[in-house]
């Protein structure tokens, strides 16, 4: 047990009784500060210390998945850094990959808060956040200068962190012109990612979830595609809430579109599997709280989704496993199951 598990989470989770989203965004804080001051002498000491800690150069780790070369196959998930704020300082921490956003071409402020909620029994957290972020004209302001400096980097012949930028639908753009919506921020940012990810799998935007929908989600492709003339890889991320058959359609669509994998899987509304019976932040059951649920209650569906994926295209289509990793073990089992690359969050 390291210093974090024996001293620090016990102090934030119970002694101070910290609010998730506050702790979130003063951590962010401190890591954006990081990703732009590593050149002074502070933040450089401060990043060789991470990387002495966190990083491992082992070349049998290293994955190539559409041209795009990945150090090792751990990411960050979607949801930490929605505006891309500490793009620079991820792979400081031992990761081969981040996901940035999920950003929207509308900046946002996001549902009202509370919005965030610690389920400690369960190992798990309840979001409703719904795509909080600045929007995709200030990622892309931001990214083109973090673009500067890997540039830099790569130059000196280091492995560079990779960077896939999660797209979601603008809560004020209608169902009806989604597309457009998901072409437009696409559009700003599509020389700024090393791929990309359609999110129409969270369950904190009204409607967004129906998006799945192969005739919904046709049209959304329909529109990248004709927007995509530097052959980015575009994937889908999808709820495990599915059924077989809706998750065999997205597959057979993703195929027919060629594209370039399936994310696997976003949270889950079920509440059946929690020991958790009341949120202490609010008093209401947890049944009467909405949002999604992340963490290990979704381990094993999302582990079945990934083993279902694999099967069903015969390994054709790569998979990036999410849910409910907290150990090595709880990664090798998403592997094995299908995955090319996984990713941690909660």
């Amino acid at each position: 047990m390291d210093i974090y598990q024996s001293t620090i989470r016990p102090i934030l989770f119970s002694g101070l009784k910290t609010d998730p989203e506050w702790l979130h965004n003063r951590t962010l804080a401190l890591l954006s500060w990081l990703s732009s001051n590593q050149e002074s002498t502070l933040g450089h000491w401060v990043k060789g210390q991470l990387q002495q800690r966190f990083c491992l150069n082992d070349g049998r780790l290293e994955q190539t998945l559409w041209g795009v070369n990945f150090p090792n196959p751990l990411g960050l998930a979607a949801g930490f850094d929605k505006d891309g704020v500490a793009a620079g300082i991820w792979g400081s921490l031992g990761f081969g990959f981040a996901e940035l956003g999920t950003v929207t071409f509308h900046g946002q402020p996001g549902n009202p808060r509370p919005r965030l909620f610690r389920l400690v029994e369960d190992k798990a957290a309840l979001n409703r956040m719904g795509f909080n972020n600045l929007g995709a004209i200030a990622m892309a302001a931001r990214l083109e200068q973090l673009k500067v400096n890997r540039l830099q980097v790569e130059q000196l012949k280091v492995n560079r962190l990779q960077v896939g930028i999660n797209l979601g639908k603008s809560k004020l753009t209608p169902l009806a012109e989604a597309a457009d919506d998901y072409r437009s921020s696409f559009g700003l940012l599509r020389e700024l990612g090393d791929y990309f990810v359609v999110n129409v799998s969270s369950p904190n935007t009204p409607g967004l979830r129906s998006l799945q929908d192969a005739s919904q989600l046709s049209l959304i492709l329909d529109a990248l595609q004709q927007e995509n003339v530097s052959q980015k890889p575009i994937l889908v991320k999808i709820a495990p809430d599915l059924e077989w058959n809706a998750i065999a359609d997205v597959l057979e669509l993703a195929q027919s579109y060629g594209l370039a994998g399936i994310i696997a899987t976003n949270t889950t509304i079920r509440r059946d599997l929690l020991k958790t019976q009341r949120i202490a932040a609010t008093g209401k059951p947890v049944t009467e709280e909405a949002g999604g649920i992340s963490g290990a209650p979704l381990r094993q569906r999302s582990t079945e989704v990934i083993r279902f994926i694999w099967q069903e295209t015969q390994g054709s289509l790569p998979i990036i496993g999410v849910g409910g990793i907290f150990t090595a073990e709880d990664a090798w089992e998403k592997i094995t199951a299908g995955a090319s690359l996984i990713q941690v969050y909660t």
